[in-house]
């Protein structure tokens, strides 16, 4: 076990020092690099918050989707194979909610902020 700071507040501390404290004193594309670095430290920390669970309750939902099991790569591998042969369509019972679920938990990771996820999150709820 390791001691505190566990890696995501590390991550958010440095992404918190690029926006707050060396993005003011940048300019031109120095300043656009730092804020890049920082949007991407900021989609690691999401990576490291969602990630884990969001893979567990996609590998359940590819295990009852195609009543196997398999890891995650080897699972989303069969479901691709399965798509493209027309094994399985949109009609397929369970393939659209998996799809769904699927994307909305990639774009809180990557885009929080997207409006169509917000639109999509109220709609939800």
């Amino acid at each position: 076990m390791q001691d505190q700071p566990s890696a995501i507040d590390l991550i958010g501390a440095v992404s918190e020092f690029i926006r707050n404290h060396a993005m003011p004193q940048l300019k031109g594309h120095t300043a656009f690099h730092a804020l890049v670095a920082a949007n991407a430290l900021d989609i690691v920390k999401r990576e490291l918050e969602v990630g884990p669970a969001a893979n567990g309750e996609e590998l359940a939902r590819l295990k009852s989707l195609l009543g196997k099991d398999g890891t995650l790569d080897a699972l989303n591998r069969e479901l691709c194979a399965r798509i493209e042969s027309g094994d399985m369509t949109l009609d397929t019972p369970g393939l659209r909610d998996h799809l769904w679920a699927t994307t909305l938990t990639k774009l809180a990771i990557d885009q929080p902020k997207y409006s169509g996820y917000r639109r999509a999150l109220e709609e939800k709820a």
